[in-house]
């Protein structure tokens, strides 16, 4: 089955856990999703699968997706994307995936776009500490300070300067699914997730390896006395 999903940021919230501890969350509006797509790696050179999320009106799209779409008899979708996957067998264009893919204890990786925080300067984008706020060097406190050096004569390839901060594509693995609401179509993640709210996320099984929750033993009374 492709543990794999669109849906949208809803915000954040907390919950507790059985031990009553404070858990931050986020809300994700995740699905439902229609399959587009499937591609083989016979016919397509890769085997993954494309996903359509969201409504929107028919003249919005262009024509030749607009025709791709009542090819397929499918409804209108917002948003595309194509997941990877090591197998489609048993996946059929107009197939519906829903939120209950994954279940409580799961890991994801999600991606979306940054915030976006317009031009920043070296101290915001990239954490400098800055110059002296005394002795009268009150003009270079926000300073990026020397950007070069004598031998080369011109600034280093790279080098770490002010600039545009955010909307930029992220991705954060290994997150902890926490509740999953088929009915109403949600999910809770613990921790937090890139972009703004109702931004788009996409949801897919973590490619890292998860090891297993490490229990501690009660501690021994006897030897805690001695």
């Amino acid at each position: 089955m492709l543990k794999s999903i669109l849906g949208t940021k809803v915000g954040m919230t907390q919950i507790f856990d059985d031990r009553g501890n404070i858990v931050p969350v986020t809300v994700i509006a995740a699905g439902p999703c229609t399959v587009t797509a499937v591609l083989t790696k016979d016919k397509n050179g890769y085997t993954a699968v494309q996903l359509g999320f969201g409504d929107i009106k028919e003249k919005a799209v262009s024509k030749p997706l607009a025709g791709q779409f009542k090819k397929n008899n499918i409804a209108v979708r917002r948003y595309l994307r194509e997941f990877r996957a090591t197998s489609v067998d048993g996946l059929t264009v107009g197939q519906e995936i829903k939120v209950d893919v994954f279940k409580p204890g799961d890991y994801v990786d999600i991606s979306g776009t940054s915030i976006g925080h317009g031009f920043a300067g070296a101290v915001k984008r990239h954490g400098f500490a800055g110059g002296p706020s005394t002795h009268g060097q009150s003009d270079r406190q926000r300073a990026v300070g020397s950007i070069g050096d004598q031998g080369h004569q011109h600034v280093t390839k790279g080098h770490r300067m002010p600039g545009h901060l955010g909307c930029e594509l992220v991705t954060i693995q290994r997150l902890r699914v926490v509740t999953v609401d088929a009915e109403k179509n949600i999910m809770l993640i613990e921790g937090a997730v890139p972009g703004v709210k109702k931004g788009l996320l996409a949801i897919a099984n973590t490619v890292k390896k998860v090891k297993a929750p490490q229990v501690k033993a009660a501690p021994d009374k006897k030897k805690a006395k001695k």
